[in-house]
Parts: C-alpha cells; structure tokens; sequence
C-alpha cells in the first residue's frame, strides 16, 4: 500500500493537507486516498472507550502527583485520539518504541496502566515484560527510540518477518516521538539508516505544538512530515485530534512497511492542553485564547458527537465513565499500595557484569539505606 508523499522541499505549511476524517464537530468525511476506512459503529465505540480510559488514566495519575504521590507526571491531555488511532491499529507481532508521554498506547498495548506509576514514583525502572507486550520501556532520552526502532526494523528484515504477504509473520515497528524531538540528531540518524535499508519502520511524530517552550515556529520552516523527502521516504500529515484518521493512515504505512515498503514519517497535528511535565508552567510561553481555540478540537468530544449521530444510547456513555470512575479508583489504590525501592535494584539492570566503579556505588548506597532504616527505627 503506497501513501501519498508530501510536496516537495519548498512548499508552504498552508499547502499541506490533513487526512481527516472525523471533523470536530463529529462530522465523517471519506478521503480517496484510504477507501479502506469504513468502520461500524461499534469499533468506534470501542475506540472511544479507549480514549475516555486514556483521559482517566491521564488525569488521575497528574491528580496524584499535584497529592506528592509521583514524583513528575508528563500529561497527554490532548493527543489521547493519536495515541489510540495508532496503537489499535499495531498487531499483536509489530513493536512499539514509545517516548515517556504515551500512555494511551501503552494501554492499546495491554499495559496496566497501575504499571506505568511505578516510574514516576521512584520505586522501579519499568515493570512490564517488553516482549510480552511488544511495547517498549519508556524512553527519557530525546529521540533515542528511534534508533532503536530502527535498529530492531533492520533485524527484522535480515530475520526474514517482512514482505511474506503473512498477516501472522509480516512484522513492522513503530517509533513515538515529539515535534522536539526531530531537532536531534539521534532521529536525523535514524532517518538515513531506515531509508538506506528500507526498514519496516513508521515514525510517528505527535506535533504537539511545543518542544517544552519552543513553539512550532522555531523548530521548523516546512511542515514535519516533508522533512522526510529529504532522506527519500514519504511523509504524511494526519489530524491527531482524529482517532479515525490517525488510525487509517497508521495502518496504511504499518501495511506498507510489512510488505517491504520501507519507512514512513507521520506528522499526527495535535495539541498539548496541559503542562509538558508537571513542573513545567505552560502560561508562561502561551496564551489562553490559543489553548481554547484547541478545545473546540477534543478528540474525545468529535467522536462521542458522531457517535449520539449515529444512535449511541445514553447507557454506553454512562458504562464508560462508570469503568472511567472504578479505574480512577483503581489507580489510587494502587499507587498508595507501591513498595518503597531496594536502592540495590538501581544498579542489577545496567550492566550484565556490573564495572567496580558502579559496585562500590551499589555497596555504598545500600550502605547509607541500611543505617537510614536504623535511624528510622
């Protein structure tokens, strides 16, 4: 399946257009270029439960660190519809890299979301099995998970999971990352690695209109998604407030990447309504009326207005923020329940054979907690 590139270097932002195909006021719209995106009412039902959870597990988990029950929080509120359209559309063999902010696709992933507390309260690294959930640790470093999505793409191919016509074995990878994020070298370099070797790889860039503070202007001077011709794939801008459209064109280029058709760049056009962390101050480089224009845009409020078009009952709205309240509830009791960390377990996932420079480090601080707790006690 072959998408669409983006205009060539030298074309305007205002030149490129949105695949969209749920307007914000819940308005379906058809785009040729995807014929293959009809889906019953129920799928989109199902996805907009996926976004309602996504919010939840959002909102709580910042309501708990605003409590000094997490140490930091990186709020998604906002870009829930790009994170769900293109987590439902992996299958269970493809593999995804995500950043720390991708909370919505490691639920599509089969992640408890209790799971992804522990790291921001300081008691674990990372609890889930990647290879079980073919879902990444997350990533803090900028950009460093595209190289290992790449990386893991071109295994894949030498391992011979591409281009069989097998939707049992064909595999691909998919690599999250920030519009921030494409000011690195890190991306810059996997860019030329996946477009030399054709890897199966998609990139997946959440534009969410602010590298921290730095607005869109200052990163770039041509759309996201046209940067891509430059190193000889293609490149395609999405409506991330959309969960249809990000789901269509993130099958498409997922398809085209399992067949062998090399690597794809998605610019997902979303906003961040909230903080990029919880200590950051967003009002500090943004306006509220900027903020609100994106409100009329909520991903979550486009699809529940085509769905009440389209016959949903009160009765679904009702069940799915009643599931919303039991895993709020659910969130809380579990990060209270949180061990306190073996300071020992900072240093066992590091090195195979850990250097002596890092076991004096160990001894030292499991040293300082033992004489910590006798004080304690």
């Amino acid at each position: 399946m072959t998408l669409p590139m983006t205009p060539q270097p030298g074309a305007l932002a205002g030149e490129h257009e949105l695949v969209q195909l749920l307007s914000p006021d819940g308005t379906r719209r058809h785009d040729p270029r995807f014929p293959d995106d009809d889906v019953e009412r129920e799928q989109v039902e199902g996805w907009y439960r996926d976004l309602v959870l996504t919010r939840r597990i959002d909102t709580e988990a910042f309501a708990l660190q605003r409590h000094g029950e997490l140490g930091l929080w990186p709020p998604a509120l906002g870009q829930e519809a790009a994170q769900v359209g293109s987590g439902r559309a992996l299958r269970p063999q493809d593999f995804a890299f995500p950043t720390y902010r991708d909370h919505g696709v490691a639920y599509c992933r089969g992640v408890d979301p209790t799971q992804l507390l522990g790291l921001f309260r300081g008691t674990e690294l990372g609890s889930w099995d990647p290879q079980e959930h073919r879902y990444g640790l997350p990533q803090i470093i900028i950009g460093a998970q595209t190289l290992h999505a790449t990386g893991y793409a071109m295994g894949l191919l030498l391992d011979g999971a591409v281009g069989h016509g097998d939707p049992e074995r064909d595999a691909a990878t998919i690599a999250y990352l920030g519009d921030g994020a494409t000011s690195q070298g890190d991306v810059a370099e996997s860019f030329v690695w996946a477009a030399s070797y054709q890897a199966p790889v998609v990139f997946f860039c959440q534009n969410n209109q602010y590298a921290i503070s730095v607005p869109l202007e200052r990163q770039t001077r041509v759309p996201i998604a046209q940067r891509a011709a430059g190193f000889g794939f293609e490149g395609i801008r999405v409506d991330g407030n959309d969960v249809l459209a990000c789901h269509a064109v993130t099958r498409a280029a997922l398809q085209k990447a399992r067949d062998g058709g090399g690597p794809t760049l998605i610019e997902a056009v979303t906003y961040r309504m909230g903080a990029h962390t919880t200590s950051d101050d967003p009002t500090r480089y943004r306006t509220a009326d900027e903020t609100e224009q994106w409100k009329a845009k909520d991903p979550i409020a486009r699809v529940r207005a085509y769905l009440e078009a389209e016959g949903a009952t009160p009765d679904f709205f009702a069940s799915v923020e009643a599931e919303a309240d039991q895993l709020g509830a659910r969130l809380r009791e579990a990060c209270a329940q949180l061990p306190e960390p073996d300071l020992a377990d900072l240093f066992s996932s590091v090195h195979t054979d850990l250097p002596p420079e890092l076991a004096a480090q160990r001894d030292d601080a499991v040293a300082w907690q033992a004489l910590d707790e006798r004080g304690a006690a």
